[in-house]
């Protein structure tokens, strides 16, 4: 089921011209609510681009501690929800017997913006979520040049960015530079979470020797999620906040921002990156 797009029509104005505006059909991103429900109980509700749900679903379970590997969960799938006609924005997830289901109280508020991942969590305590993968000693080392090339090979494969303009990006390298994955969602929480379910399901976890590159900004939240995937190395076209760099030492982690050909920053971990 494909709902990425929608097609709408708009005035478009052009004030170096005359007459100046005309009605075209324009592009825009879907978005959409997500419900997330584990054993039937609703856990959270997420604003995403819809498309690869069960990965968003699976991922956002991992980078929230539900879930370590695919054989946590019995079965997740679509289902119809109560929209009519039916949009399919609600995903069930059964987890194995053995696993402890998801703790669920007023300071871990999981009702999340397209924008923002951990929005209305009382404190950076019930927030972070440490990992059970040691991404200190992983040995991944990637030249430089080799990391410059990235965001032009994500761009490249931003088909649905293409059209609308309204879309964030994320993509699971090699260390040699190929690309393995990428998603676009509206949300870049979305977006990796997307990724981090897909190799979750193909059994790739740890993620060791790879890189994740966003499209956007790098936060303490996709820092985060990288982190819980057994990620060594995070880079973002944009800039890094604080909390980021602060759990990216903390966790041996390699955080780049600024990643635009041919320069980037490297904020922690850089002995991962040659020169």
């Amino acid at each position: 089921m494909s709902r990425t797009t929608t097609r709408r029509t708009v005035v478009s104005i052009d004030v170096s011209s005359s007459p100046g505006s005309r009605s075209r059909q324009d592009h825009l991103a879907a978005e959409e609510p997500l419900e997330i429900r584990v054993r039937k109980k609703p856990l959270a509700v997420t604003m995403r681009t819809p498309g690869h749900d069960i990965d968003l679903a699976m991922g956002f379970l991992l980078s929230e501690g539900v879930i370590a590997v695919a054989s946590d969960v019995t079965t997740a799938q679509l289902c119809a929800g109560t929209d009519t006609p039916n949009t399919y924005n609600v995903v069930d997830v059964v987890l194995d017997p053995a696993v402890p289901p998801p703790v669920t109280d007023p300071s871990r508020n999981f009702y999340t913006t397209s924008s923002c991942g951990v929005c209305g969590k009382a404190s950076i305590d019930a927030v972070r979520t440490r990992s059970r993968f040691d991404v200190a000693g992983d040995p991944l080392v990637i030249p430089a040049r080799t990391l410059a090339a990235l965001p032009a090979r994500l761009r490249a494969a931003q088909r649905t960015f293409d059209r609308t303009g309204g879309l964030h990006a994320a993509g699971l390298f090699t260390a040699g530079g190929d690309l393995l994955v990428l998603r676009e969602d509206v949300g870049r929480h979305n977006a990796v979470d997307k990724v981090l379910g897909w190799a979750l399901r193909e059994g790739r976890l740890p993620l060791t020797g790879h890189v994740l590159l966003v499209s956007g900004r790098a936060s303490f939240e996709l820092t985060q999620k990288a982190w819980m995937a057994g990620l060594p190395l995070l880079a973002a076209v944009s800039a890094p906040s604080t909390l980021a760099v602060e759990l990216a030492e903390e966790s041996g982690m390699t955080l780049v921002g600024f990643l635009r050909e041919p320069k980037m920053n490297i904020y922690a971990g850089a002995h991962r990156v040659t020169v």
